[in-house]
């Protein structure tokens, strides 16, 4: 054979001819003997050669066998019919297999002198020796087979030929690579025309020659462009892409931060009981012109404002009692709640309220004029209940028995300030008790930021591929391998931004200040998928999606515009061509969602019950995103945060990441068949380790504890101190106003200016020595003092002069001092001036 042919069809032809009575015959197959018959004594040494008529009668001389690499010169020992078989010398079990075969007459049987290689051998029929030409009567297409000795050998491959026709390689012309642009690409693809085409000079711009020139030259500009931006997002220094600059960081596990949308407590009145506020109640900050309540015949009035939206995380029952309670005092004058409470009394049966309720306290007068517009908006606190005990009364009030309420609160809500409940007004307010200076708001609900975008915004459908891969060229022009589709690129985006990226809401948090602190929390985009009645959910990336789940990214771009990203069949589920999504999402995030106290106004909704929205707390938590700017300084050094503990100081500075902790310390203890890790904490502001907030620390520190080690959370062990001071005033000053100034200064709050006195609580922390220099220095700061000298200067409990002789008081590790000076409290520290000089 000369060529060949992917699709053979000779042998059909002569088996038409030879029905039709033609003389014609040739090889329909080869077959060589190996494992059958059993016990065969010249394996792969006996060809079964069958026709496609009655096998002619041949001679050795008349056989070509050629090929072979290893074992080659094969000679031919002997050739018979099948239906003949008694010509050759007799082998038994080769007789009984040839005349055991099918149309015996149509087999040729031929023995070889030895066995072959693994090559491929060719077998040919000629006239005679050295001839071209098969004999007579034979044709000459099918005169010739090729044929394995070692076909039955064992083998994990495919048995059909490879047919290895490589092409060559075609010679690549210089091209200069500097060419960048339209004009540069034009110039060059003339150039080359002029060396292959030099008798064609046309430059007309009608020409056709010319119209493609430029036609390439404009569509390799753009395939240029592209390559220069594919090159220019690659590396982290130079992407210009928000979502390049994303990627390259969660590389190296650094997870790009999109930013947090805002929380607030709004309050809601009304005027009748049984009102319920659903879920999802958008409110929105103050419109000028509308109503508490804006029904839904003016929302797209009300929304072209664009005010700020907020949107009810949860439901609320309102009743007219809500509105407003006050506290009960008891038949007592010039009351307060003080710092730190987590319990109160309220005047009236409110049976509606129960444990998780949330209350906001507020100053509602001003304490020394008896005037609304006095009331300080900073004295507003939200609390959540945790004990609830109506229907109580007191017996011995004022005007006879009263009915009261018992409310306590968690420890993580304790107040931060002194509330006034009742006050002697100024001689200008015209004097007096004023009572309800302050009051308790019910009917409160907690909003988050953003809008609900309720009807699915569609994204189009998925399209149909329309690229395919160019087979792999296997070298056999037979092959017809199918093409492989492009998957199309589907990145959608959505019409609105940015999207809301949202904390889950816990129904159960412990406190209201839980509720709203969410520092920490992983938050996610809000955005829901739908596409064939199945939803598709939004992850931060896809490197944990399996190849079935349908799973996708929100990638925030610097324009605040989402794109959405799919998976591949392997992370996550690749939409099929012509599935059609709707998006329900929510948009509004970061900072603008950080709104001011009173600044809600107005609820979209029917319940014309509702007389009076406001927000008594500003809005807090919103967060924008992280610039590009700061992803490329922090990510580079992101896997050198260390996310295990190992040593005692791991654990100390694991807990310090707790948005709550000022400084933490850890000991490791044997407990008999383990370690324990106790880790003692120095909560800001001095706060108390409660059950709830040591419940939140483990769960922060549970994730990269050292397998085996348990977690126990301690509280400091606060040192009270014992000082006292003489002062001499300056002879221009008053002895009373400087030692007031002196006992602020010295205090352990914080300062009508903002400041810190010097005994705050986050002044000092583990091992922290008091040097009486220091103190000495904060006293003469004070305008007016013009000598300090201290006579006490211990421990509390402590009879010596050691630490006033040394200068110092040192504290152990685990030690914090404290110095309140509550005559209330004389065990946190006590402090005493004397004064001297002055007027």
């Amino acid at each position: 054979m000369i060529y060949h042919c992917c699709d053979p069809r000779r042998r059909e032809r002569l088996l038409a001819a030879i029905d039709d009575g033609a003389a014609i015959n040739g090889i329909d197959f080869l077959e060589v003997l190996d494992r059958e018959p059993e016990d065969n004594p010249a394996r792969q040494r006996t060809l079964i050669l069958r026709f496609l008529a009655p096998a002619p009668l041949l001679t050795p001389d008349q056989i070509e066998l050629s090929g072979g690499v290893r074992v080659t010169g094969i000679g031919i020992e002997w050739i018979t019919r099948a239906d003949a078989p008694d010509a050759p010398p007799a082998e038994p079990e080769i007789d009984a297999y040839l005349q055991a075969l099918p149309e015996p007459d149509h087999v040729l049987a031929i023995r070889t002198s030895a066995a072959g290689d693994f090559s491929t051998y060719r077998l040919r029929f000629v006239s005679g020796p050295g001839a071209l030409v098969p004999p007579a009567g034979i044709d000459h297409v099918l005169s010739e087979v090729a044929f394995s000795f070692k076909v039955e050998c064992p083998s994990d491959f495919d048995c059909a030929p490879v047919h290895d026709c490589p092409e060559e390689p075609p010679r690549q012309p210089v091209l200069s690579y500097l060419a960048k642009d339209y004009q540069s690409f034009r110039r060059l693809m003339l150039g080359r025309m002029a060396q292959i085409m030099p008798g064609w000079q046309e430059r007309s711009p009608a020409d056709l020659g010319i119209t493609l020139v430029e036609a390439l030259a404009y569509t390799a500009d753009r395939l240029s462009y592209a390559q220069d931006a594919a090159h220019t997002e690659a590396y982290l220094a130079t992407a210009r892409r928000r979502s390049s600059v994303r990627r390259h960081a969660r590389l190296v596990d650094y997870r790009m931060d999109d930013g947090a949308n805002a929380r607030v407590w709004v309050h809601v009145a009304t005027d009748a009981d049984g009102v319920v506020v659903p879920a999802g109640t958008q409110f929105l900050t103050r419109l000028t012109g509308f109503d508490p309540a804006i029904p839904a015949s003016a929302r797209e009035a009300a929304l072209a404002r664009a005010p700020q939206v907020f949107e009810a995380l949860h439901a609320k029952a309102l009743t007219v009692a809500g509105n407003g309670m006050f506290f009960h005092e008891w038949s007592d004058a010039e009351c307060c709640l003080p710092k730190g409470a987590t319990r109160a009394t309220l005047a009236g049966n409110f049976d509606m309220l129960e444990a998780g309720d949330v209350l906001v306290f507020e100053e509602r007068l001003g304490p020394r004029t008896g005037r609304a517009a006095d009331a300080d908006p900073a004295k507003r606190h939200a609390v959540r209940l945790t004990a609830v005990q109506a229907g109580l009364s007191d017996d011995f009030a004022e005007g006879g028995p009263a009915e009261i309420t018992e409310i306590r609160w968690a420890e993580e809500d304790a107040l931060p300030f002194p509330l006034c409940l009742s006050a002697l007004l100024d001689e200008a307010a015209g004097g007096g008790l004023q009572r309800e200076v302050s009051h308790a708001l019910g009917n409160i609900l907690l909003a988050d930021h953003g809008a609900t975008i309720e009807v699915p915004e569609p994204l189009g459908p998925v399209p149909a591929p329309h690229l395919q891969l160019v087979p792999a060229g296997g070298g056999d022009p037979c092959e017809h391998p199918e093409p492989e589709n492009v998957p199309p690129r589907f990145r959608p985006a959505l019409l609105h931004g940015p999207v809301s990226q949202v904390a889950p809401f816990d129904e159960a948090a412990p406190s209201a200040r839980a509720a709203t602190a969410l520092e920490g929390v992983q938050r996610q985009p809000k955005i829901t998928l739908s596409a064939d009645l199945l939803d598709w959910h939004a992850q931060p990336d896809l490197l944990q999606s399996a190849p079935e789940d349908r799973h996708f990214v929100l990638e925030t771009e610097a324009d605040q515009r989402g794109f959405l990203r799919f998976g591949d069949d392997r992370l996550g589920r690749r939409p099929a061509s012509g599935t059609t999504f709707g998006a329900v999402y929510r948009v509004g995030n970061g900072r603008a969602g950080n709104v001011g106290a009173e600044a809600i106004s107005h609820a979209l909704t029917g319940l014309g019950q509702i007389t009076r929205v406001r927000n008594p707390l500003p809005a807090t938590g919103g967060r924008d995103p992280e610039t590009m700017e700061e992803v490329r300084q922090a990510a580079p050094y992101a896997y050198r945060r260390q996310e295990r503990a190992v040593t005692e100081e791991d654990y100390a500075r694991m807990a310090e990441r707790h948005r709550d902790v000022q400084r933490a310390a850890a000991t490791f203890r044997w407990n008999g068949h383990g370690h324990t890790v106790f880790v003692t904490v120095d909560r800001f502001g001095g706060r108390p380790v409660t059950p709830e907030f040591e419940a939140e620390l483990l769960g922060q520190l549970d994730p990269v504890r050292m397998a085996g080690y348990d977690l126990e959370i301690d509280a400091p062990r606060f040192v009270p101190l014992e000082l006292s001071l003489f002062i001499c005033a300056g002879h221009d000053h008053f002895r009373s106003e400087v030692r007031r100034a002196v006992f602020e200064a010295l205090s352990a709050g914080t300062l009508p200016g903002g400041g810190r006195g010097f005994f705050h609580p986050d002044n000092f922390t583990f091992g922290t020595p008091l040097y009486l220099s220091a103190l000495y220095a904060a006293v003469m700061a004070v305008e007016g003092v013009a000598a300090v000298e201290a006579r006490l200067f211990r421990r509390r409990g402590v009879r010596n002069a050691i630490d006033l002789e040394a200068g110092v008081i040192g504290f152990g590790r685990l030690e914090i001092l404290q110095l309140e000076n509550d005559r209330n409290f004389p065990e946190r520290g006590v402090l005493a001036i004397e004064m001297g000089g002055g007027k």
